[in-house]
């Protein structure tokens, strides 16, 4: 399994590399061997089983955009690689999103979302109910995502704000998106899990450790149901 994190020196402000070390660990600790792979500016983009995409600021997230374009990322998840984005990762996937005011610019176009600047700006705990289980994070963004009619928002929000208002990122058969920080997969080890067993195709055995108490805690601290 080959992992590929893009452009970290861009979209790396909130420590989302992280979530490329979780996987890879927790691959390993598997016995899968996992090959990770650090994407930096103007390096061409490798072929890779899962690509991820951090936050980032409006110029570079710009810049990040420009460069994928041109870099066939849209190609190769078509082909079949699977790709993880967090924040600015997540607005850029879509056909627009705005930065710098109301400036409006193409994204990649593998997802049908629109991003358009927000009344006012998102920041604090985001909780959200994926499938019945949490997901937890925080969000800092200034943006307000709309998804086509055809793409499934990757979960309801009840703590925060994440998309808009309502939910938060999307999920298609290849890509999780979503607005959590921190990084989320290592907040959130069972779906580190799920990413991992989407891209290889299998159901994992459990992995029991430190980072499932952790999750159980930041729960409690968020009075999260214990069931979501």
């Amino acid at each position: 399994m080959r992992i590929a994190l893009l452009f970290p020196e861009l979209l790396g402000t909130y420590g989302d590399g992280g979530n490329a070390r979780v996987l890879v660990e927790r691959g390993r600790r598997r016995d899968v061997p996992v090959d990770l792979v650090t994407v930096a500016l103007h390096d061409r983009v490798p072929d890779a089983d899962l690509y991820l995409l951090g936050g980032g600021e409006d110029g570079p997230q710009r810049l990040a955009c420009d460069l994928l374009a041109r870099g066939a990322l849209g190609e190769r998840v078509a082909g079949g690689a699977h790709l993880f984005a967090v924040c600015a990762g997540l607005q850029l996937l879509g056909t627009t999103f705005c930065v710098e005011g109301d400036d409006e610019y193409p994204g990649l176009g593998l997802v049908d979302a629109r991003t358009t600047r927000g009344e006012r700006r998102s920041v604090g705990d985001l909780a959200v109910d994926v499938r019945g289980r949490w997901l937890v994070g925080f969000e800092n963004h200034g943006g307000r995502t709309s998804i086509g009619e055809a793409v499934s928002a990757l979960g309801a929000v009840r703590r925060g704000r994440g998309s808009d208002g309502a939910t938060d990122g999307f999920v298609t058969d290849r890509i999780w998106a979503t607005y959590a920080h921190g990084p989320v997969l290592a907040l959130n080890p069972w779906f580190a899990d799920e990413v991992l067993s989407g891209v290889l195709g299998r159901r994992l055995e459990p992995l029991a450790g430190v980072a499932d108490r952790l999750y159980e805690e930041r729960c409690r601290a968020l009075n999260l149901p214990r069931r979501a």
